[in-house]
């Protein structure tokens, strides 16, 4: 699977250099890993992270698309599903199949239909409308429910 892996991941690098998405940035962090990738988003209009530009690795597992990368911040980050440590927590990054505590349907999981776009479109939704009900950053999210408009979340990233 190691070379179907490569090959497909070398065609959505291709495919985002050829025509870029807005909102985000992507390349390898290590031209000879093609499983290692950089990403920079650029904060949401009309959000807290406006403005902003947040750097994140994709680390993508050698049977991608079976099972989905990993995703971690490398910016400092508030988020209610942003750990403290950056690992993002997000269902379509999450193992495909039932969830075993029940808070997620199987096609919310990650599916081999996925590709960085569509991850990148996702966690800019979330940076967008987090889900507080199921937090990585419980202390963000609590802020985040009390008031959404709160400055120090602003002030955090």
């Amino acid at each position: 699977m190691t070379e179907q892996s490569a090959l497909l991941l070398r065609k959505q690098l291709a495919e985002l250099n050829k025509n870029p998405v807005e909102g985000f940035s992507a390349g390898l962090i290590d031209d000879d890993d093609i499983y290692k990738w950089e990403v920079v988003i650029i904060g949401p209009q009309d959000t807290l992270f406006e403005g902003g530009f947040f750097k994140a690795y994709l680390t993508f597992p050698y049977d991608y698309p079976l099972r989905p990368p990993k995703m971690k911040f490398i910016t400092e980050i508030w988020h209610p599903n942003v750990a403290k440590n950056g690992d993002v927590c997000i269902s379509i990054l999450h193992e495909p199949g039932e969830d075993k505590f029940g808070y997620e349907k199987p096609e919310e999981r990650w599916l081999p239909i996925h590709t960085v776009e569509t991850i990148m479109i996702s966690v800019i939704s979330m940076l967008a409308d987090p889900n507080s009900d199921s937090p990585a950053n419980v202390d963000a999210a609590k802020e985040w429910r009390d008031d959404p408009n709160e400055p120090s979340l602003n002030s955090r990233f």
